[in-house]
């Protein structure tokens, strides 16, 4: 029997430390030094400086200007030999290098959100920025940290963290330290508003008229306290690259919003990077200059238009006295402190000349080098099959149906579990058949191997004596009961699927290829039934109150080793510990906002595309706490193999004698004023395994603001903290969580600031947004 020692642990909205009682010492919880925050950027400035000073206009506007013929990679800056520059090389993308050979698949961004731990978060990045580099990449393009999710059918919305703007931001913010730490420069994007693929560029109608994209008009206050809040994050992890988003926001472009990139990114946030385009997103030259875009991708004005908005007409502007000389020197500055601050002046990897080839066959060229592909894969396939694992979710487990003990026969259904259709790029389509490791669009992977379900389910079938017979026509399951199968499986596993990708939304709450019917067919057919899931975000479950379907598990898109990573948790090498980033509904009708769609006689109106965000707060957990709807599963919750409880009363203490209802005015640094960030609260509460098994529990903190003294349309319960924390069974610990000025504020859009509110504040520990044991509260002013 395990000790119950009880340990502390400490955590903070933006800096995790762990500490252990007894061994007296601390280490950083992100898995490495945060040198991001705190590394001096004076001789990068200093040596940026230099470098522009040396440059001639022409090399300057080069230097914003991205050129399609300069190199292999998405993006690319052009070298200038003269000054022993030798270019920018700009990949994509979120979850690993789209146009590379020998590179990993990553699990998505919304399976790393589902493990809710930040150690993961951090050593996925670092692993993301080690390939990069081995691949001569300078820029990584992410973490996506938009969309967040505020519609549930958004095409994007894998690629990101969810919903939630805390969460969202701790795993923005380790992605970045990662990929950094690495020595690779992150681009933070979609900023910001790109919630939807639907007419999120300009379009053309059969007649003629130029329908603008659509317009994200969100007021201010949403913007500080949901879409801003990871950005915010962002900056103050030391980001070196923004990407500002195709749509317009408040009527006016990103990339040429002034309000978006000077007043909110600059002054009132201090970021201190360069702002990169999405491709093929600016409009203007002069404008969006001026507004602050700095680097303009990929350069032209289109991939058949070598004219560009920036290059020649951004010389012509300044030569002519329309732009400023010294605007454009900051700009090439902006671009080069981060080259230099992370030292990819010093011995940086050459661009892998392979991905010359796999970026002409994205376009329809076939190119042959006489080369052989950078292997940059190293050990990562472990640290993937752990990742995956550790985010995939347990739904419903009844009668402890799980975790597999050596069945006698295993069914297989559905057409999720085979291999896929193709490999040449994992998520090109929704193909009928096969496994789903990935979505599509600039987000997805290039696999160099998968591990499907059936192939991994088919190795442990083998080493434990089991018999495994499978049928994965979804056509066939959807139109009667497997009869045929047999003889009749001790378990069915049924392997569902949904795909998502750039450019288009979903149009379907459900999962495809028939899945409801899929469901119940095979579910009347086997004694016990268990689902598994591979989604890009929020489906419906029509099914999941059949009693004959015990268990379900939620994987979302998991990379290359997905097969290992769930047959892991089937049979219990994993306890699963996945919560889940966003709600489940009960029905499509109780879910958010719906994707704005134009159609009738509004399609000819260049300006009809418009999308009010009048849900302000309110999106996801919060919007079902303020509606009073009760969803099928809630925001944060995930099964284990064991069972954890928590003390019914927390401890508050206050950290500052005398706390003000503004933060004391102080020079901005990036993140915004550094008193936002000062610890007001320590919250202490102990939770205990109290099951059979090792398992990993999450706490989870959240924070009710007195509703008589804040503006309308605040939420509920707004998370603010969170930990996972591995318990060996009968253990015990203490955890404290440090809560920031800013976690316990409101933004004030009359005084444009931070408030906190004057009244009692609740503070809830719990293990979902609707499994609350721990509460105290608290007055600070």
């Amino acid at each position: 029997m395990p000790q119950t020692n009880t340990i502390k642990l400490l955590l903070c909205s933006s800096v995790l430390y762990t500490t252990t009682q007894g061994h007296g010492q601390s280490t950083l919880a992100a898995g490495g030094p945060l040198w991001s925050i705190s590394r001096d950027w004076s001789a990068a400035i200093n040596k940026a400086d230099e470098f522009v000073r040396n440059l001639t206009l022409a090399e300057k506007v080069s230097m914003v200007t991205g050129n399609l013929t300069a190199g292999s990679c998405i993006g690319n800056i052009a070298p200038i030999d003269r000054v022993g520059f030798t270019g920018l090389c700009v990949q994509d993308g979120p979850l690993g290098i789209r146009t590379a050979d020998l590179a990993s698949v990553f699990p998505a961004g919304l399976t790393i959100a589902a493990s809710w731990d930040p150690d993961l978060m951090y050593s996925r990045g670092f692993a993301l920025g080690e390939e990069f580099r081995g691949k001569g990449a300078h820029v990584y393009l992410g973490p996506s940290s938009g969309a967040i999710g505020r519609h549930p059918l958004g095409g994007r919305n894998w690629e990101g963290f969810g919903p939630d703007p805390h969460l969202n931001a701790i795993a923005t913010q380790q992605t970045i330290l990662g990929v950094q730490d690495a020595g690779v420069q992150a681009c933070v994007k979609h900023y910001v508003g790109n919630e939807q693929e639907t007419q999120r560029s300009n379009t053309e109608t059969s007649n003629g008229t130029n329908i603008l994209a659509l317009s994200a008009n969100i007021d201010d206050r949403t913007m500080h306290e949901l879409y801003l809040w990871p950005f915010a994050q962002a900056i103050r992890s030391g980001v070196a690259s923004v990407m500002c988003a195709y749509n317009r926001v408040n009527q006016t472009y990103t990339c040429e919003n002034g309000p978006l990139l000077n007043d909110l990114l600059r002054e009132e946030l201090g970021f201190q990077g360069y702002v990169m385009s999405d491709f093929f997103a600016v409009h203007s030259g002069l404008e969006s200059a001026t507004a602050g875009l700095d680097m303009n991708m990929p350069g032209p004005l289109s991939q058949l238009n070598s004219e560009s908005y920036f290059g020649k007409n951004l010389a012509n502007l300044v030569a002519n006295g329309s732009y400023p000389l010294e605007k454009l020197d900051d700009m090439v500055r902006r671009i080069m402190i981060p080259y230099f601050h992370l030292g990819q002046d010093q011995g940086y990897p050459s661009t892998d000349p392979t991905s010359l080839a796999l970026l002409g066959a994205s376009y329809g060229y076939h190119i042959v080098l006489n080369t052989t592909a950078r292997d940059v894969r190293s050990n990562h396939s472990a640290l993937i099959r752990k990742i995956a694992a550790e985010g995939t979710i347990l739904l419903k487990n009844e009668d402890d149906v799980l975790p597999l003990d050596k069945p006698s026969v295993i069914g297989v259904f559905g057409n999720g579990a085979t291999d896929p259709t193709s490999l040449y790029n994992a998520g090109s389509s929704a193909s009928e058949n096969g496994a789903l490791l990935v979505g599509g669009g600039s987000g997805t992977g290039r696999a160099t191997y998968v591990v499907s379900p059936l192939e991994a389910l088919k190795t442990r079938a083998k080493a434990d004596g089991s018999r495994i017979v499978w049928l994965t026509d979804n056509d066939a399951l959807a139109a009667s009961e497997p009869t045929s199968v047999y003889p009749t499986p001790d378990i069915c596993l049924i392997f569902l699927k949904t795909f998502a990708s750039e450019g288009v939304d979903r149009t379907s709450f459900e999962a495809d290829w028939n899945s409801t019917m899929v469901v119940n067919n095979v579910a009347s057919f086997c004694p016990k039934t268990v689902v598994i899931l591979n989604s890009g975000g929020v489906n419906t479950m029509p099914w999941a109150n059949n009693t004959k379907v015990q268990g379900i598990l939620s994987a979302h898109y998991p990379g290359q080793e997905m097969g290992n990573s769930i047959v892991d948790v089937l049979y219990g090498l994993v306890n699963p510990s996945g919560r889940l980033p966003y709600t489940i509904p009960q029905n499509e009708e109780d879910s958010g906002p719906s994707i704005v769609n134009i159609t009738g006689p509004f399609m000819n109106n260049s300006n009809a595309w418009q999308d009010d965000y009048t849900d302000g707060l309110l999106v996801d957990y919060r919007r079902y706490d303020a509606l009073n709807i009760t969803p099928l599963y809630e925001f944060g919750y995930g099964l284990s193999y064991t069972s954890f409880s928590l003390a019914p009363n927390v401890s508050i203490t206050k950290l500052q004698q005398v706390i003000s209802a503004k933060p004391i005015d102080q020079a901005v640094k990036p993140g915004g004023n550094p008193d936002l960030y000062t610890p007001l609260l320590s919250v202490r509460a102990d939770v205990q395994n109290t099951g059979k098994v090792n398992g990993a529990a999450i706490p989870q903190l959240y924070v009710s603001l007195p509703q008589n003294s804040v503006p309308l349309g605040t939420p509920i319960r707004m998370l603010r903290s969170f930990k996972k924390i591995p318990l060996e069974f009968g253990q015990q610990v203490t955890v404290e969580s440090l809560l920031s000025r800013k976690d316990l504020s409101f933004w004030d859009v009359e005084s444009q600031n931070w408030i906190v509110p004057a009244g009692q504040i609740t503070i809830e520990v719990g293990f979902s947004s609707r499994d609350l044991r721990a509460v105290g509260t608290v007055e600070l002013l």
